[in-house]
């Protein structure tokens, strides 16, 4: 069935052939171009190596989907979220950093911006579905849609969708879903797409693009040196320039030089700014054995279908986790994977998986072991040995 589609046109690669393989299916289509970020109002000066390019790569990449759309002879609209990008999506991902904790900005920006306000734009305009050029795909049964894993397992995104309101899948087409990456390129090279075909695939901040991310959290969190304590010997080893920029499991960027690592990141106490790290040889202060996720997004037509057995992704491209479900309500469960995992972080998304149906997602508040919240243990050990002393 042929339909009116509007198509999310990025400027990169995958949405260019996502937009050919549309109009080769018969699809009457519409590309858009959605702008949702100035780095001159929004203060993004520090750690933004294009600000002094002449052109903006916003306004680059739209003069890039602009030569695509001419290219396949499609129509193209461009549309203005950066003020809901800030509000829904931006202030959020600051918010959760303030409390030192690691959100997800790409899950946000699905959720907000690709999924909500440009989803609502094309059923306004009467648009019959949308489209992107995400790594994903849908399995319909029983005339409900699942979100389902890409052919290609290595570029699949259905973890960044896992918080896109299922309304929106029923009406969403993942052009790319049964192919890999190399056809894509291979089909924009012989389209001569020139604009896109070779162009690096985008990676940092979604629709911010590259930054030193620490300098450009500067621009927003105000940065505040202090200690650096091993966990083990509660010695100081170092300093931090702000415990909000490190993220559970980090091991780069410590600079602890005068003691061979690597050292990896185990806790923060947010309110008196220590971080707390482990040393290679003892990583185990890594591992927990559960974790309560909460504000799930579940995905399925029926919630009591839903596996108590599953695997999980605690973050992009980690293998599949064996898990299991204990509901506390709805949209919150605690996950239980007594086979331990290294690096849960509280602020990073649990997506769940019954094979290749991504079940849903939600965020990670508490991570334990052996019933206990591993941070509070961490800073807990800590003060105890400051007051014995």
């Amino acid at each position: 069935m042929t339909m009116k589609v509007l198509l999310g046109l990025s400027g990169g690669v995958d949405s260019a052939v996502a937009a050919y393989l549309l109009k080769k299916q018969g699809h009457d289509v519409t590309c858009c171009f959605m702008r949702n970020w100035d780095s001159f109002a929004n203060n993004d000066i520090a750690g933004n190596p294009t600000i002094q390019d002449p052109t903006c790569p916003q306004e680059q990449d739209y003069m890039d989907a602009k030569a695509v759309a001419n290219k396949l002879e499609l129509p193209l609209e461009r549309v203005d979220y950066i003020k809901e990008y800030w509000d829904h999506v931006f202030q959020t991902f600051l918010d959760e950093y303030a409390k030192g904790r690691t959100p997800n900005p790409d899950i946000l920006c699905n959720k907000y911006i690709k999924f909500d306000s440009f989803f609502q734009y094309a059923i306004d305009h009467g648009f019959d579905a949308v489209a992107t050029g995400h790594y994903a795909s849908t399995t319909e049964e029983h005339g409900f849609k699942y979100l389902s894993r890409a052919a290609d397992q290595n570029k699949d995104q259905t973890y960044f969708l896992c918080q896109v309101n299922k309304d929106a899948i029923q009406k969403t087409l993942f052009p790319l879903g049964t192919i890999e990456k190399p056809e894509v390129r291979k089909i924009a090279k012989e389209l001569e797409l020139d604009s896109v075909s070779t162009k690096k695939d985008s990676t940092g901040i979604c629709f911010i693009g590259e930054r030193d991310f620490r300098k450009f959290l500067t621009n927003y969190l105000p940065s505040k040196n202090g200690k650096i304590v091993d966990i083990d010997t509660l010695e100081t080893v170092g300093e931090h320039i702000g415990v909000l920029y490190y993220t559970i499991g980090q091991r780069k960027g410590l600079h602890i030089d005068h003691i061979k690592g690597p050292w990896f990141v185990v806790g923060k106490n947010v309110k008196k700014n220590i971080l707390f790290v482990c040393h290679t040889t003892h990583k185990d202060w890594l591992y927990s054995d559960s974790c309560l996720v909460k504000n799930i997004n579940w995905l399925v037509d029926d919630q009591y279908t839903i596996p108590s057995d599953c695997t999980a992704k605690f973050r992009y491209r980690q293998p599949d986790q064996e898990v299991h479900l204990e509901f506390i309500d709805p949209t919150t469960v605690m996950v239980r994977y007594p086979q331990k995992i290294s690096a849960i972080t509280c602020g990073q998304e649990a997506v769940f998986y019954d094979g290749k149906i991504c079940l849903g997602g939600g965020v990670i508040e508490e991570v334990y072991r052996d019933g206990n919240d591993l941070n509070q243990t961490i800073i807990h050990c800590y003060e105890e040995s400051n007051h014995a002393n």
